[in-house]
């Protein structure tokens, strides 16, 4: 009976005189995801709506997926489009939808109509109380509650009658590529996935960095991450992954700065690199799954140290967040099981066992000052970095 989608949108409905703008990008990232989908689609918009028209046989389930993955769309409602053909004529094809769509036909409904013509010869109450009258008359079994029905009919009357009665929520936020870019620092735990999830539903192109440190992490690590990346990515389109031997460095501030500092000064140092690369592709600033609190690292006072060496401003969308919280979202997105999983990254090898909690900007750069031949490590490092595109 769908031959097409109308897609709902928010927030994109409030923006003035750019609305156009963020309408484009949802139609071009609705587009793109519908590529991965058997069967050819048309995108449009059309004012302040916009369709999927199906131009070939396709997999319902599996478009309605693909949908659920866009941000930016609020609702997705599989719609009847039909020519205006008169009144008898939406009143045959009301009826045939009900008799088609809801079988049985013993429930309360209501009919909310709209009228972007106003030209039509009866006005939006005319139109839903006829279409009531002709949908008790075929299915006596039928209810009328305007205050709570079991279902809702929707006539909106454009330059095609749209028809729909279901709405299958969207992921919200605003489309991918409406906000910028950024670069997220991506590790195998909980939070990084899901802060690039929620920077990404803001409408930024997220890029990643992962430091990897064989032996001792392993290859199987590396490829966690990279799964990863891989669920992120079927929201956010193609994701730019950054794989840097971190070895070297790790060890060097393992030797040679006190132990209660190794997770700071390893942060900073990871920072700077991730910085690096995100001024390489014009990134707006960097993305963290820090949280307040959680870790020793995540301290007030840790973060602002580890902050003092970027000059791109850093993002953590989960930092008023408690553990539960990210975990109930990693479970939505499909990261968390993934997350669990018992191969560890560079973050959780060299961890001291009494990490400072309020560490002095003064003494961490006295001890960063030990750290001899630092630079050509990092540039090691950036140079011998492995870059993959990886794909939904």
């Amino acid at each position: 009976m769908y031959q097409a989608f109308l897609i709902k949108y928010g927030e994109i409905g409030v923006k003035g005189k750019n609305r156009h703008i963020f309408e484009d990008t949802l139609v071009s990232q609705t587009a793109n995801a519908l590529k991965a989908v058997d069967g050819e689609f048309c995108v449009r918009k059309e004012n302040g709506r916009v369709y999927v028209e199906a131009q070939s046989e396709f997999d319902f389930e599996e478009t309605v997926e693909a949908l659920t993955h866009v941000f930016g769309i609020v609702g997705i409602c599989p719609v009847v489009l039909m020519e205006d053909e008169g009144f008898d004529a939406l009143a045959r094809n009301v009826v045939s939808y009900v008799g088609e769509g809801y079988k049985g036909q013993e429930f309360t409904f209501k009919v909310i109509t709209r009228r972007a013509r106003k030209n039509y010869p009866m006005d939006s109450m005319e139109v839903s109380a006829a279409l009531g009258e002709r949908l008790l008359e075929a299915y006596p079994k039928l209810k009328v509650d305007v205050h709570d029905p079991e279902v809702t009919l929707h006539v909106e009357i454009r330059n095609k009658i749209n028809l729909y009665s279901k709405t299958i929520p969207g992921p919200g936020g605003m489309p991918v590529g409406s906000a910028g870019r950024a670069m997220l620092l991506l590790s195998g735990g909980i939070d990084s996935p899901v802060a690039g999830y929620m920077v990404a539903k803001r409408g930024v192109k997220i890029d990643a960095v992962y430091f990897h440190a064989p032996p001792y992490t392993s290859e199987r690590a590396k490829q966690k991450v990279v799964d990863l990346a891989k669920e992120i990515a079927k929201y956010t389109g193609p994701i730019r992954l950054h794989i840097l031997n971190f070895t070297q460095i790790q060890l060097s501030i393992y030797e040679k700065c006190p132990h209660d500092q190794l997770t700071i000064i390893m942060r900073r140092y990871m920072m700077k690199l991730a910085e690096h690369f995100a001024k390489e592709e014009e990134c707006l600033g960097l993305v963290t799954g820090e949280s307040i609190g959680q870790v020793a690292s995540q301290t007030m006072h840790s973060l602002a140290v580890t902050n003092e060496v970027c000059t791109l401003p850093v993002y953590r969308p989960l930092i008023g967040m408690d553990k539960q919280e990210i975990i109930d979202i990693a479970q939505k997105i499909g990261t968390y099981e993934t997350s669990i999983l018992p191969f560890e990254d560079c973050c959780t090898i060299f961890v001291a066992k009494h990490p400072v909690t309020k560490p002095n900007l003064k003494s961490i750069l006295k001890s960063e000052s030990h750290l001899s031949g630092i630079h050509a490590m990092m540039k090691e490092a950036v140079d011998t970095a492995e870059t993959i595109r990886v794909e939904p």
